[in-house]
């Protein structure tokens, strides 16, 4: 049986978890869930998260309306979750890759959003070069927040900020070395926000 090759599979996934700081979090998440159609992605939930995979503007479209309809409940809501590509195996969901290119989530509202990513180019050993490039482009897009360990600070309206991750996660990625691994962890309406 010859192995798996790490970079084959064109699915992008996102495995995530919706945290609203509120004791009515059922009724925020499954709203969220019913206001964002997801038929453009192979969906499946757990008791701890919630996996998307397909086509990646779909899975961008996707995980961000998700996180604009928990957030316009005005609730205090983390996000926490992972994107990969070209993981060795991935096929699940293969039968989305099928989809149009037209995204389905089109909600244009504002909302302010303080995040934090890092980046991870699986077998790149110039990897450092490639995270310090999309820092710089966060920089020149005006989305950079802050530096730290173990993560950059991202933060403006959900669209930018959504906008420079697929970016960044196109970007992250070549030819040569195609198994990419992108965290996100994201928060929106929190008070320490000053009412941004």
């Amino acid at each position: 049986m010859e192995p798996l090759q790490c970079g084959t599979s064109p699915i992008v996934g996102f495995r995530f978890s919706l945290h609203p700081m509120t004791g009515d979090f059922i009724k925020i998440i499954k709203g969220a869930l019913n206001e964002t159609d997801t038929s453009n992605v192979w969906m499946h939930t757990d008791d701890v998260s919630t996996v998307i995979r397909g086509k990646q503007n779909h899975v961008f479209n996707v995980a961000k309306a998700l996180a604009l309809h928990a957030a316009k409940t005005g609730e205090h809501v983390a996000l926490s979750g992972t994107f990969s590509i070209g993981c060795p195996g991935d096929s699940a969901g293969d039968v989305y890759l099928e989809k149009s290119d037209e995204l389905l989530n089109t909600d244009t509202t504002k909302q302010y959003v303080s995040s934090q990513f890092a980046l991870y180019p699986m077998n790149n050993p110039d990897y450092m070069a490639v995270i310090y490039r999309e820092v710089d482009r966060a920089k020149e897009q005006g989305v950079f927040n802050d530096s730290m360990h173990y993560a950059s600070g991202i933060h403006g309206d959900i669209h930018e900020v959504f906008a420079f991750y697929e970016e960044a996660f196109t970007n992250a990625r070549s030819e040569e070395h195609r198994h990419l691994v992108m965290t996100v962890s994201m928060s929106i309406n929190s008070p320490s926000h000053g009412g941004k």
